[in-house]
């Protein structure tokens, strides 16, 4: 494709920003092969609920534990959850240990 790409108009609305690239390409106005990847920190994720079945017991530490910290056990749940999730990929990634 060539280097000229066509001029992306102004719009009045976000209604009619949405509608023109819901018909166009945008491979016609931008060139995404110079385009790279943003982080959105400040996003907050979507959140689904799931279910889980845990012992009571494993429930009555978590509550224990959330209460030290003055903490939703749910959040606390979701802390543990995130730790072990950083620490299993940046393990994944690392160089294989020898044993």
């Amino acid at each position: 494709m060539s280097s000229m790409r066509k001029k992306i108009p102004k719009f009045s609305s976000d209604a009619e920003e949405r509608e023109f690239w819901g018909r166009e390409d945008s491979t016609e106005y931008i060139d995404w092969s110079k385009g790279s990847q943003a982080t959105l920190p400040k996003l907050r994720p979507t959140l689904r609920t799931i279910s889980i079945r845990l012992p009571e017991s494993m429930i009555a530490e978590l509550k224990r534990l959330a209460n030290k910290r003055d903490v939703p056990y749910q959040s606390l749940v979701k802390v543990f959850l995130a730790e072990r999730l950083k620490k299993e990929l940046s393990q994944t990634k690392s160089p294989s240990r020898s044993q």
